[in-house]
């Protein structure tokens, strides 16, 4: 990606950032803390947004009428959050999201609403983004067609918050409640996070298209997501990335010498990447998040549709 697309993402992200945030869904009730089930606080506040609980989740019935221009075979971003909300990092990744789509020529279409996960709408897509998803956010019938669409050829991206969710939060305030998107799709487990500190990540599998372009040592300050276990523990999984956490201090959220942020799997004919980075919408405007982010749609449209191949 050209060193003018970075300027324009950063340029963008700041703009989104300066603005109020987008009312509708998110407010901090009691202060709006977020306190992980075993992990530290998110403050009330991020970027000069708000960040908290989703006030009165909802499930979407009536499905987004797509633009009448829309292409085939483009790319959904949904960022719908039914608990924890960081609305500064949802409007900066967004726009990250969207203006590598276009730079690459991708249609794209950003929601959150639910009801956009049904066959007939799913057809247009060939990547489906959960980016900074939280909660639960589909009914029985719009899981169904989701878990249909990715099993079937879809490539599917996880950003951050989309594997995010205490197991302990009761329904809606966590993705837990759907056993297929954890042990399937996700792989993992959420347990809880340490603060945003400076750390090292490892790139494991530098071969990788995923990670191209990625220091075999990239160190950077993240709010480092931990999770029940390693996904290298399940058959088919690949990791992309690790972080070390002798660079940093992980306290209770600490996954031991093995600690994974990055990885792929198949999932019946679809793909699946997930990557626990991006915490703060600042970070969006970050050159090698963006080239992870870029890096991982343009693989999950080229395997799109192919039968899945753990070795690829």
């Amino acid at each position: 990606m050209k060193h003018t697309t970075f300027a324009l993402l950063a340029l963008t992200a700041a703009n989104m950032l300066a603005q109020p945030p987008a009312p509708p869904q998110s407010a901090p009730p009691g202060g709006g803390n977020r306190a992980g089930a075993k992990g530290g606080a998110r403050g009330g506040q991020l970027n000069g947004a708000a960040a908290g609980f989703v006030v009165n989740p909802t499930i979407d019935t009536k499905p987004p009428e797509l633009p009448a221009d829309l292409k085939p075979g483009g790319i959904l971003i949904f960022s719908k959050t039914s608990g924890f909300r960081e609305e500064a990092a949802i409007q900066a990744s967004n726009v990250a999201l969207a203006v590598i789509a276009k730079q690459r020529n991708w249609p794209s279409y950003i929601t959150e609403n639910g009801a956009i996960m049904n066959a007939a709408q799913l057809r247009n897509f060939k990547l489906v983004i959960w980016n900074n998803t939280s909660g639960d956010t589909l009914n029985e019938e719009q899981r169904a067609a989701f878990k249909t669409w990715v099993e079937n050829g879809g490539s599917f991206l996880g950003i951050h918050g989309a594997g995010g969710d205490p197991a302990g939060f009761p329904a809606p305030r966590s993705a837990a409640v759907w056993k297929w998107f954890i042990e399937t799709l996700l792989g993992a487990q959420f347990t809880s996070h340490s603060s945003i500190m400076p750390g090292d990540i490892h790139i494991e599998d530098k071969k990788s298209p995923i990670t191209k372009g990625l220091p075999a040592v990239w160190h950077r300050a993240e709010e480092w997501y931990a999770f029940t276990e390693s996904p290298r523990n399940k058959p088919g999984f690949h990791i992309l990335a690790t972080v070390d956490e002798k660079s940093y201090t992980p306290g209770r959220s600490t996954m031991g010498t093995d600690h994974p942020l990055v990885w792929w799997h198949c999932v019946e004919k679809g793909h699946a990447v997930y990557s626990a980075l991006g915490h703060a919408g600042m970070m969006y405007s970050e050159p090698l998040v963006i080239q992870l982010l870029e890096n991982a749609m343009s693989w999950s449209l080229v395997q799109s549709g192919h039968a899945c191949s753990s070795s690829k």
